[in-house]
């Protein structure tokens, strides 16, 4: 199996991780001081270029549906390889990790105190409307896209090195064979792992308030760190089932997912606010859709040139997206063969904005209306440095048999985690080979060593207490670059295709 790997591949992001998290935790004031100069820079001087790339990158997916391309069958059957149901849960389950849950709890309270939402009318209609475009159409074409250029490659062209470099193969030729190559697969496979060390980072304190407070055992670093551990051993050993494994895994989790919903929305005793307030929202965001989309606020907020509400959230947004689209949308285009670009992309959107709407519409406005109503006070308390986990708890007391809530919020967090990091060893293990057969899966034995690299350096920034601003600076770095492949690849896959379309 040696002489398959390509070894450099697996151990320069080893060592690249090892070595980011020994310096984290030896010296982690110098750490987040350099990684908050980083943010100055990319998220806030160079913000317009993740917002022009996002915006691209969804108007290519439209094009993609609607010209030509959009009646092009990724394979030589126009018979799914899975149904529609199945299809759609594993483009959900199996690319949503447990930080929408997260997210979905306390993301409109962070808006509630931005200046930004003030103006445009209050948190009302403002702090339920920006979470629905934060994880909207914006940020699932980069999913979706990226999948139709992967399921091309895979099931028409079918090329047999399974890696994004290949993808711009039309456009740079020969070159991808070389350092140029490798080059864009190694910055792939870093932007991953930045995005999997933001999720656990950042939701793995909420799973550990949550045990603490079922169990009565004391909240610690030291239990966020041993359920990191589990959850890693946990989707380790789910490694071993394979692609048909994942797809069990997304009907159970999304069995799960939906259990909570229905307990919040029919049990909560604010489905009527719930529901208007969802509709509302997804009608303001579509009436602004593309205010929203290019609002950069050249000013900024204060006019002193410091980052505003669209560099620290939605350049955030874009580059979290933007680093998973490496490895996401591969898994979401193997499992698309037999289906048209058009069905892709109509039915990725389909699906994955159902589930992510629903969770911020059911979730999130729940706690919304007990801020409205004066029932708590979370947006006030989370400026002023509250954890955040602890007021989550707080939100879930308002409902009845909390304990059962939070329960099923754990559960469904540990379900998603499994569901996800499952497919994404499954396709890292893939960029570990120097040529894989389309549709044969690699050894195990490479898929436990991702499984277990992705848990070192969020171990390293939980350990060493970061903030959300840190963890948000370490996918915004990330995706500079792989915003410059997201391009070549579209652009090659639209050189490609039209050759395909012309008989040559």
């Amino acid at each position: 199996m040696g002489r398959k790997l390509d070894l450099s591949i697996m151990l320069v992001p080893l060592g690249g991780i090892l070595t980011v998290a020994a310096l984290v935790a030896a010296r982690p004031e110098q750490a987040f001081s350099a990684l908050a100069q980083l943010r100055g820079l990319f998220g806030n001087q160079l913000g317009a270029y993740y917002i022009v790339v996002g915006l691209g990158v969804f108007l290519s997916s439209l094009y993609m549906a609607f010209s030509r391309y959009g009646n092009i069958v990724l394979g030589k059957t126009n018979k799914p390889r899975y149904p529609n149901l199945q299809w759609g849960l594993m483009v959900f389950s199996a690319t949503m990790g447990a930080d929408i849950i997260y997210w979905s709890l306390i993301e409109w309270a962070y808006y509630m105190s931005e200046p930004r939402i003030a103006q445009l009318g209050g948190g009302q209609e403002w702090a339920s409307t920006y979470p629905l475009f934060h994880w909207g159409p914006i940020p699932w074409s980069f999913y979706i896209t990226l999948a139709v250029v992967f399921g091309f490659m895979l099931h028409v062209r079918e090329n047999g090195r399974q890696k994004i470099s290949e993808t711009c193969r039309p456009l740079l030729g020969n070159k991808v064979d070389g350092w140029m190559g490798k080059a864009i697969n190694l910055v792939a496979v870093f932007g991953l792992l930045a995005g999997t060390t933001t999720t656990l980072a950042v939701v793995m304190p909420l799973l550990s308030e949550i045990v603490s407070t079922i169990t009565g055992i004391p909240g610690s670093m030291g239990l966020t760190l041993a359920i990191l551990f589990c959850i890693a051993l946990i989707y380790t050993l789910a490694v071993w089932f394979g692609i048909e494994g994942i797809s069990k895994l997304s009907t159970v989790c999304a069995g799960m997912f939906a259990g909570l919903l229905l307990y919040v929305l029919l049990f909560g005793g604010e489905g009527r606010y719930i529901l208007e307030t969802g509709i509302q929202s997804v009608g303001n965001m579509g009436q602004h859709f593309f205010s929203l989309a290019t609002y950069l606020d050249p000013l900024r907020h204060s006019g002193d040139g410091t980052a505003g509400f669209t560099q620290t959230w939605t350049v955030f947004y874009w580059s979290y997206w933007m680093v998973w689209c490496t490895a996401t949308p591969l898994f979401i285009g193997t499992i698309s063969q037999g289906r048209t670009i058009r069905s892709t992309v109509l039915g990725g959107y389909f699906w994955g904005l159902a589930g992510t709407f629903a969770s911020f519409i059911i979730l999130g406005n729940f706690g919304l209306a007990q801020e409205m109503r004066g029932a708590i006070a979370v947006a006030s308390r989370l400026s002023t440095g509250e954890a955040p986990a602890a007021l989550i708890l707080e939100i879930f007391q308002r409902l009845p048999l909390a304990n059962l809530g939070l329960v099923l919020v754990a559960v469904s967090m540990v379900m998603f985690y499994t569901t996800v990091f499952d497919a994404l060893t499954l396709v890292l293990s893939t960029y570990s080979y120097k040529e894989l057969k389309v549709l044969k899966e690699p050894d195990k034995k490479v898929r436990t060593f991702w499984a277990l690299l992705f848990i070192l350096l969020p171990a390293a920034l939980l350990f060493s207490e970061g903030t959300l601003s840190s963890f948000q600076t370490v996918p915004i770095i990330a995706a500079f670059p792989i915003g410059i492949v997201i391009i070549l690849a579209i652009r090659s896959f639209f050189r490609d295709g039209g050759d395909f379309l012309e008989g040559r």
